[in-house]
């Protein structure tokens, strides 16, 4: 199959550029952040390291939506929440009846976005427990080693398909270790409640992974947070993928096995001026919970407590200017 990936950040360049190398598939890409199209044609490609080591060129093919003419059998969208439907509406011409589109974003609200063109039987989504850092313009650090993390994938009408197994095989080879599930919401919001642990935190006190969960309370902390996320995926009748315990275990691994020196992606934006996606984590967590009549109290104060860091932050930086 042929792939196009709409937004060539972190995560982007990692599924392209893994899929590209390891599963040997043609992968194009699309995106409008104009340092990161002209960093690429003048090198002739990205840069790519791995943990910071052995960096390399990768020769790809970058577009503009508007520049694009291919015909990809596999849309694959890797956006931040906020710029997901500007993109979207720019990419529409391009989309085709036989087309499918995949995307493990973080977060909760791409999957409405994206059911405006795509059909619910043609729209597959996921989690990736995978770390990624883009440096810069056309320069990106897969964090871990090769073949580390895992991810799981379900389509939005839970059915599998050829095309589905399809795509596992060419992740499988990649080396992301994909699981098939049936359970849309809950395996999406596996990777939610996840990300409002780990991200939200590391973020909120500017701190590796590592180093969170080498704090004494970092355990409670990340089960407060867990079971106020499942209390209110339950009573919005959600069935989670995995335990609460399983959940705290995978945050735990993460944090202290997997990727000890990752500074999460929230924590990328917050440090580059970037409003953060915390509205769509643990935001959409409280939301779901007020919906059905529970109160998240802390991922509530979570999300204010994010908001004021990222002011804390534009202060500081104005403050050392002025200096």
């Amino acid at each position: 199959m042929r792939y196009a990936m709409i937004g060539a950040g972190a995560m982007g360049y990692r599924y392209g550029v893994l899929l590209q190398e390891l599963a040997g598939v043609p992968v194009d890409y699309i995106d409008t952040w104009q340092p990161n199209i002209d960093a690429v044609r003048q090198q002739g490609g990205v840069y790519v390291s791995r943990d910071h080591a052995d960096r390399h060129l990768v020769p790809i093919n970058m577009y503009t939506p508007e520049e694009y003419e291919g015909n990809p059998d596999v849309w694959m969208v890797f956006m931040k929440q906020m710029q997901l439907e500007t993109m979207l509406q720019r990419c529409a011409h391009l989309f085709k009846d036989h087309q499918v589109v995949f995307s493990a974003m973080n977060g909760w609200g791409h999957f409405e976005k994206i059911n405006q063109y795509f059909p619910e039987n043609r729209i597959y989504g996921g989690t990736a427990l995978v770390a990624t850092v883009l440096n810069g313009p056309g320069d990106v650090d897969f964090m871990g080693k090769a073949g580390a993390g895992t991810m799981e994938m379900c389509a939005m009408n839970e059915e599998i398909t050829a095309v589905e197994e399809a795509l596992a095989a060419d992740f499988q080879t990649a080396g992301f270790n994909p699981t098939i599930t049936q359970n849309f919401h809950g395996t999406c919001l596996a990777k939610i409640i996840f990300n409002a642990v780990a991200n939200t935190i590391c973020t909120m006190y500017q701190i590796r992974m590592g180093q969170f969960i080498s704090f004494p309370g970092a355990l409670s902390m990340a089960e407060q947070l867990i079971n106020e996320a499942y209390d209110a995926c339950e009573r919005a009748g959600y069935q989670m993928t995995r335990s609460r315990q399983e959940e705290l275990k995978a945050i735990e691994i993460s944090s202290r096995v997997t990727n000890p020196l990752h500074y999460p992606s929230m924590y990328q934006d917050l440090t580059a001026g970037r409003p953060t996606e915390v509205d769509y984590i643990n935001g959409y967590i409280a939301h779901l919970g007020r919906q059905h009549d529970y109160i998240c109290r802390t991922h509530e104060f979570l999300v204010q407590g994010v908001h004021l860091a990222e002011l804390a932050f534009r202060i500081h930086t104005q403050e050392a200017q002025m200096r």
